[in-house]
């Protein structure tokens, strides 16, 4: 069953709609490197995914069709029949989800450093969620985010790293565990073939979560899809290299008008 998420709306009320969805144990103010680039042309909706952030925190297990069934409710609250999506991370894979099974809905789609089968081992994801169930979502903070910028960037930029860490550790037990079994069940590989909307697909080239060997595999099944690799990037290309992002977005979503 599908839940009212938290969302914020920024930009000209008349623009087309960019929906921005963020990565496991993440909140929306993941997308704040990108607002000042896209709300001049956009509207922006930033979303929390369930279990995450200000939104409703329901049992665990969630699904991939939980997530986009979100998405689909909220598009729905917000009286929007179409809209570009940008997903990172379990945000692309909510974005796999919705093209196939609502192409309807869907005008372009970009996928960032995301994978349409479950990365890692399934031993791995059953040690996170242990882990996350006995000693909290601190416990994986440091972890998780060490994967998330090149060493390079973490070294430079602590207070960035910190912002993450405590993000994370800040997420409930609940809603990150939720998430991850709906990681950890899906397989998105099949839908691919029948996406419709152009879909650009970025890949961090240091990414060790989402290697672009991933996304070489979605591009691949996507009809006519797009690929570009951002170098030294990890897997919040994003933040870490915001402006190459943001180029790459406003090229994508700005050949189309037919957001309403």
């Amino acid at each position: 069953m599908s839940v009212d998420v938290h969302y914020t709306v920024d930009g000209p009320e008349d623009g087309p709609v960019v929906v921005l969805s963020g990565s496991l144990g993440s909140r929306l103010d993941m997308w704040d490197p990108q607002m000042a680039g896209l709300t001049g042309r956009f509207r922006v909706v930033r979303y929390d995914l369930r279990g995450h952030g200000s939104s409703p925190v329901p049992p665990a297990p969630y699904t991939m069709a939980d997530l986009g069934s979100d998405v689909l409710r909220l598009l729905d609250r917000l009286k929007v029949e179409r809209a570009h999506f940008a997903g990172l991370s379990i945000g692309g894979m909510t974005g796999m989800w919705l093209a196939a099974n609502a192409p309807e809905r869907i005008d372009r789609l970009a996928l960032l450093c995301t994978s349409a089968t479950p990365p890692g081992t399934p031993e791995a994801w059953e040690e996170r969620i242990r882990t996350v169930r006995t000693q909290g979502t601190a416990a994986i903070a440091p972890t998780v985010v060490s994967r998330w910028f090149t060493p390079a960037y973490a070294e430079r930029d602590p207070e960035t790293v910190s912002l993450f860490i405590d993000m994370i550790a800040n997420t409930p037990d609940e809603g990150y565990v939720g998430c991850c079994n709906a990681i950890q069940t899906m397989d998105l590989l099949p839908g691919l073939p029948s996406i419709t909307a152009p879909t650009l697909v970025v890949a961090g080239k240091l990414d060790p979560t989402s290697p672009p060997e991933h996304a070489e595999l979605i591009a691949s099944r996507i009809p006519n899809a797009r690929m570009e690799v951002i170098p030294d990037a990890a897997h919040l290309a994003s933040w870490e290299q915001a402006t190459f992002v943001n180029e790459l977005l406003l090229d994508h979503f700005g050949r189309s008008s037919a957001a309403a």
